[in-house]
């Protein structure tokens, strides 16, 4: 998903638990969801940075 990796790339990480990172990104949305309109859309994904890669545990998405 290109929003995760954009948010991974152009935000601050910031630690959580078991040594995982979390980062987090908001994008303009302006679009319905589940039949609500929202204007923005917040990703946060949980990672973990690895010696050559990082592993994307899991994201989570919030609309407002």
């Amino acid at each position: 998903m290109a929003e995760v990796e954009e948010a991974i790339r152009d935000s601050r990480w910031e630690p959580v638990e078991l040594g995982r990172m979390e980062c987090r990104k908001v994008f303009p949305f302006n679009r319905e969801w589940n039949g609500k309109p929202y204007a923005n859309k917040e990703v946060r994904p949980i990672f973990v940075e690895e010696a050559d890669e990082i592993v994307v545990v899991t994201v989570y998405t919030y609309y407002s």
